[in-house]
């Protein structure tokens, strides 16, 4: 235990959370106890009564809006449920499959050598000054890619990281911060602007009837969120993060690296490369036939304009697959580390068994998070602060801070930034709309405090999967270690993301095309 209290030999402030984090149980025994705590609380809460009027949903036979009441644990329904959907439970845990899918494909580009390789060819003799901001905008761009970017982006840029001569949980760092920090920041809108608009959509009709919203309502505002985040990541990182971790020491790491990043690419290696290009190439192809061509199976033309794009954005999960296992393939071929079919299946077998401890995490893991759905907890807590929000008189700029930081302590609890919306939504954008403020602003808000506070909560679903690529570099790396590693970045994008808001508020600016902070007039209610 001494020796994973120190790790990263982090002093001051952030060694004592490393030190004390490090000396809490395994992710797995700790979950245990999350549980054993919520059935607890839940049995409190259902005993006096804790309940809220949902906002989103009207009971048909009163015609208010419906009563949800915190439900105990232990009351016959909720057992019955615990006792006969242990595997569906467990199987259908939202990250499980895309990990367990996308590590089948990764684990052959990594075996292979073809990462290290093209780290070798490329990113090792890339410069030192232009690594970070490069890594933190190409993660947070991915966020398209929805939570196929945990996935994928974090643990390669440890090895871009180690392949440039760096420590490898700097590039983990930076990545985890840009993918799940900066959930929200964007060039671009994308399926995640859909998503949270409709909700918010949504809630304005409640009240106000038929009403539409802009989907490129918080364009400006998440383009804006990128070019404050990302010197905020770049500074966090080059200036504090990596200082603190110093040089890599190679004897951490948790088994050999395979990746030699020493010495010139040889003939076969290059030779490799390039069959592993050709092959991508002919990927991307493939899915822009399928998305361009005549025939066009990954958009949906009769979804409504913000929902077409669905099929292709689902539809990455697979292509992250494809595109890590058939260039690792080619790639292995042409070097001469893979030789027939038996050896790819053998590296895919052994991608499998490095998740064995993730898997271990997720069965008790998938349990906390529905049993917390099952209890209703998270929706009463959700309401009740809304309400209280609602009853506190403070300034409209003051409002929208408390709305950020009310989103990022609630996320500390529910990870699920639609699940959240959806029950905040129908409470807090009327409310704000009648004293002069946008439904669009008020998503906004929202966005900035629910993903700051993803990258320091165990109960972020992809957090355990984090803390396993970083054990993979350093094996002592704790619980304490990553909440550690992460808390600049979390003091920095909080910090910058108040300020967007107020900046925003306080100087009127448009927030997208044709939106402003402000509305004109209220929609009439039919």
């Amino acid at each position: 235990m001494s020796t994973a209290a120190t790790a990263t030999g982090q002093t001051g402030f952030l060694g004592w959370i490393e030190r004390t984090g490090n000396r809490l149980p395994d992710p797995v025994l700790l979950f245990v106890w999350f549980i054993l705590i919520l059935i607890a609380l839940s049995m409190v809460a259902s005993l006096v009564g804790w309940s809220a009027a949902h906002p989103g949903e009207i009971d048909p036979e009163t015609g208010t809006n419906r009563i949800v009441t915190v439900e105990s644990l232990l009351s016959e329904a909720n057992l019955r449920r615990l006792f006969t959907l242990v595997p569906e439970t467990f199987t259908h845990f939202p990250p499980l499959g895309m990990v367990l899918t996308v590590m089948l494909g990764a684990g052959v580009a990594e075996r292979s050598g073809l990462f290290a390789t093209a780290m070798k060819a490329s990113v090792a003799r890339a410069s030192r000054f232009w690594l970070t901001p490069s890594v933190a905008l190409a993660c947070m761009m991915a966020n398209h890619a929805a939570d196929a970017a945990f996935v994928v982006m974090i643990p390669l840029a440890g090895i871009i990281y180690h392949a440039a001569g760096r420590h490898p949980l700097v590039g983990i760092g930076v990545s985890f911060a840009s993918v799940s920090g900066a959930f929200s920041a964007n060039l671009f809108p994308g399926q995640l602007d859909a998503l949270l608009l409709g909700i918010t959509e949504a809630a304005v009709q409640t009240v106000f009837g038929e009403y539409t919203v802009n989907i490129a309502g918080n364009w400006y505002f998440i383009a804006a969120m990128t070019f404050a985040y990302l010197p905020v990541i770049w500074f966090v990182t080059d200036r504090v993060i990596e200082p603190r971790l110093g040089r890599y020491d190679q004897s951490q790491a948790r088994e050999a690296p395979e990746e030699d990043v020493d010495g010139a690419v040889t003939a076969k290696q290059k030779r490799g490369l390039r069959n592993a290009g050709l092959v991508f190439l002919a990927l991307i192809a493939l899915w822009a036939f399928l998305t361009l061509g005549p025939i066009q199976p990954l958009i949906d033309p009769e979804a409504p304009p913000q929902g077409r794009m669905t099929p292709f954005y689902e539809s990455l999960l697979p292509f992250f697959l494809l595109v890590f296992l058939l260039p690792g393939y080619a790639y292995g071929r042409a070097a001469g580390t893979i030789g027939d079919h038996r050896d790819l299946i053998a590296m895919m077998s052994e991608a499998m068994k490095d998740m064995a401890y993730y898997l271990v995490l997720t069965f008790v893991a998938a349990h906390f998070v529905v049993m917390f759905a099952w209890s209703n907890m998270g929706i009463v807590l959700a309401v009740t602060g809304a309400d209280a929000l609602k009853a506190s008189g403070l300034p409209m700029w003051a409002m929208l801070v408390a709305i950020v930081l009310f989103g990022a302590m609630l996320n500390l609890l529910i990870g699920s930034a639609s699940a959240k919306w959806s029950v905040m939504a129908p409470v807090l954008v009327p409310m704000l709309m009648l004293v002069g403020v946008s439904p669009e602003m008020t998503t906004a808000a929202y966005r900035v405090g629910d993903s700051a506070t993803n990258i320091i909560t165990p109960l972020m679903v992809y957090f355990p999967l984090v803390l396993i690529f970083c054990q993979r570099w350093v094996r002592e790396f704790g619980l304490g270690s990553l909440t550690a590693l992460m808390m600049p970045y979390f003091f920095g994008i909080i910090a910058a993301g108040l300020a967007i808001t107020v900046t925003w508020v306080v100087l009127d600016l448009p927030l997208g095309p044709g939106v402003s902070v402000f509305l004109d007039s209220l929609p009439v209610a039919e």
